[in-house]
């Protein structure tokens, strides 16, 4: 550019010579007597004239294919830059937000590497700004000096659009949300949020920190907004809806974090059929506009959070749960807002149930688990098939209760995965409770086991319910039989942890296929303080499990149904009072 700089200015040397020459030479040409003189005069000048002619139409040529080489180079670089930005925006970033919304659904996720995005972003607006610079002093160069090569076409005003909608794609797309609001959102309950502007920094928009409002709009509000329809719509009522961006320059972030937002009011839309509030899906609008170029350029931004549902009593959390992890696991890049697939196959939602409850509670589904879920998903009841082909729709999840039950598939298993991350965690990290296994198949592997061994299962018929199954021996028989202890519920947990009641049960010895229960158990026992017995004051009291009607005539036993199991480990002495349990 500088190169074209100069050869113009020389240009416009040769021209004002040439200028003076033909003034000169008109001069001449005019007087009334021309002598001899004056005739060699105007030889010489015209000479002159056309030397300065041809020399002009050299440069002229000259400058005219600089500028298409300059042109030219310009395309190229806006080429590669074009390439370079859907790479960044359309691979990198979309990548980076997708994994954000499977982190909804617990997968692991690394935040950091938005810092990485935002150093790249940081370095193509730079480049583009640069480029767009270069434009521009091309077309101001060629307003003083319009040349035109015959037939051609002015590229310049194009390639100022076109960079101009690159550096507007980049700000437009890197105005995102950092942290996601609450996907399950109840009503006044304070919830945060921060949003972010990947090159506020570089372009200098820190220098006017613009202000973010949010609002939440529907679905269909959501699909309007993709064809421009951006009006001040919403479908309900925010407190402390907007914010100013704050620049941070240590990290260079460009950034503004909602602290208090609390949803006040929702308007619903009408539902049809079986449609529920759990299903219906709402967003969070975030809106800005700021200016770059010291005003040359103005943007008006804003970016759509994922899918909330918005409940307003905890009973409706579990159906929302279910709303959420199908849209986050199952929805497509570029979707109509917020359409997901009617039914999906079995291996895609076999690994989303495994990510889920492995975030929940520290340990994944074995491929055993997963098959068991799939026969109490399909209502099949036969583990054998190979389900990871079958498909299985929204209806089926968490629509339709399951065959003899008054719940669903998705709530069966939210509850389990509730009471394990709240009462059981350890004893499932460890590989104490087998959990998924049938009734059925509990039974047949108890029956092959020694007497007193004992596994624990989670129940078919109580959501969240965990049943002790154990084997004892008939000694009058020799014939051994099977038993399952009425469900145990976080209420129960609460009032007395699983590792304790186990040590109650003087009829569990080993631990499914043959550890001592002791071995499994006795780092989760409640430790037993010693107690000085004060004159006058309250002797404590404690509650112990018990089986109602055991032992059974006739039935192996190590326990005696008149003296309680102690509290903690089972050598420990104390004072308890039976709590007695249910068999079943």
């Amino acid at each position: 550019l500088r190169y074209l700089e100069q050869e113009q200015e020389s240009f416009f040397i040769s021209y004002h010579e040439c200028t003076k020459i033909n003034a000169q030479l008109s001069h001449l040409t005019n007087q009334q007597h021309v002598t001899p003189q004056h005739q060699e005069m105007i030889a010489n000048m015209e000479k002159k004239k056309q030397i300065g002619e041809q020399e002009l139409s050299v440069k002229v040529s000259g400058l005219v294919q600089r500028r298409l080489a300059l042109v030219e180079k310009l395309q190229q670089t806006l080429d590669r830059l074009m390439l370079l930005q859907q790479r960044i925006l359309d691979q990198e970033l979309t990548r980076w937000k997708r994994d954000q919304q499977m982190a909804g659904n617990g997968r692991p996720f690394n935040d950091k590497k938005l810092d990485q995005i935002q150093e790249w972003c940081e370095q193509l607006a730079e480049i583009i700004w640069q480029n767009r610079h270069q434009i521009k002093e091309c077309e101001r160069h060629c307003t003083k000096l319009p040349l035109q090569a015959p037939g051609g076409v002015d590229m310049l005003p194009s390639l100022n659009q076109h960079i101009t909608r690159l550096l507007s794609s980049l700000v437009t797309s890197t105005f995102i949300i950092e942290k996601e609001p609450p996907q399950v959102m109840k009503t006044n309950t304070r919830f945060t949020a921060t949003v972010r502007l990947l090159v506020g920094g570089k372009l200098s928009v820190n220098m006017t920190p613009p202000q973010v409002t949010v609002s939440i709009i529907s679905e269909a509000q959501a699909n309007g907004l993709l064809k421009n329809d951006i009006k001040n719509h919403h479908s309900g009522e925010i407190l402390n809806s907007s914010g100013t961006m704050e620049y941070i320059q240590s990290s260079r972030q460009l950034s503004v974090n909602f602290r208090n937002l609390q949803l006040k009011k929702i308007k619903r839309a009408e539902k049809k059929g079986t449609e529920s509030v759990m299903d219906e899906k709402f967003a969070l609008l975030f809106q800005s506009t700021f200016s770059v170029g010291g005003g040359e350029l103005g943007f008006q931004v804003w970016t759509l959070s994922l899918p909330v549902v918005v409940i307003v009593h905890g009973n409706q959390e579990p159906h929302a749960w279910a709303t959420i992890s199908w849209d986050n696991a199952f929805s497509e890049q570029g979707r109509v807002p917020f359409h997901v697939p009617e039914k999906v196959p079995w291996s895609v939602i076999s690994e989303m149930l495994d990510v889920k409850f492995r975030a929940s509670t520290g340990r994944g589904l074995t491929q055993d688990n997963l098959t068991f879920l799939a026969s109490k998903a399909f209502r099949s009841g036969n583990q054998l098939s190979d389900y990871s082909n079958q498909y299985l729709s929204w209806t089926q999840f968490c629509k339709e209760p399951l065959l003899d039950r008054n719940f669903t598939f998705w709530e069966w298993f939210f509850q389990v995965m509730k009471v394990t991350r709240e009462h059981l965690r350890q004893l499932w990290v460890d590989g104490s409770i087998l959990g998924f296994v049938g009734r059925r198949q509990a039974e047949e592997m108890l029956m092959s086991s020694p007497s007193d061994t004992f596994l624990l299962r989670f129940s078919d018929s109580e959501m969240g319910g965990v049943t002790i199954a154990w084997t004892s021996e008939d000694t009058n028989t020799d014939q051994r039989e099977v038993f399952m202890l009425q469900p145990f519920t976080s209420k129960d947990f609460a009032i007395r942890p699983l590792a304790d009641r186990i040590s109650d049960l003087r009829q569990l010895n080993y631990l499914y296929p043959n550890i001592n229960k002791d071995q499994a158990f006795s780092k989760y026992y409640t430790p037993v303080s010693e107690t000085t017995h004060v004159p006058g004051a309250y002797i404590p009291s404690g509650v112990v499990t018990h089986v109602l009607g055991w032992p059974k005539p006739g039935l192996e036993t190590n326990s005696c149904p008149t003296t309680p199991a102690p509290m903690g480990s089972p050598a420990a002495s104390s004072c308890a009072t039976p709590l007695q349990q249910n068999a079943g």
